[in-house]
């Protein structure tokens, strides 16, 4: 497979149609693998929860687009603000095991590459952050 901007365009298209408003491409070979390798077309105004991976740190790099990562302490106030863009001084980053986190995409057609260590696991509830005003 060749990560192209077709591939990141078609990608895009499918986020935009989904009410979810992204759109993920498993890279894995196959579930076995012992990686989690993907692309994640993320759209403005898509909800992605406050989280956390215990087990795994989480690489992020922004192939197209920009986006802003959020970081938290376990109060739910936030800690830092990480703005990345494709093309910029900052490009991606790597985000400790157990640290929450939260990215939100800043313009249409954005698309990150995200990596973690182990099989893939969905996040379980006490890995998402609920936040009471």
């Amino acid at each position: 497979m060749t990560i192209d901007a077709e591939l990141l365009d078609k990608l895009t298209a499918e986020a935009l149609k989904s009410p979810r408003l992204r759109m993920n491409l498993d890279l894995r070979n196959s579930p076995a693998d012992g990686s989690q390798r993907m692309l994640n077309a993320l759209e403005p105004g898509t909800a992605l929860p406050i989280h956390r991976h215990r087990k795994s740190s989480e690489t992020v790099v922004i192939l197209r687009g920009s986006a802003t990562q959020y970081f938290y302490n376990d109060a739910g106030r936030v800690t830092e603000v990480v703005s990345i863009a494709a093309g910029s001084g900052c490009v991606g980053m790597s985000v400790e095991a157990g640290r929450w986190h939260r990215i939100e995409s800043l313009e249409s057609g954005t698309v990150i590459m995200e990596c973690k260590d182990g099989a893939y696991e969905p996040i379980n509830e006490e890995d998402i952050l609920e936040i009471r005003e």
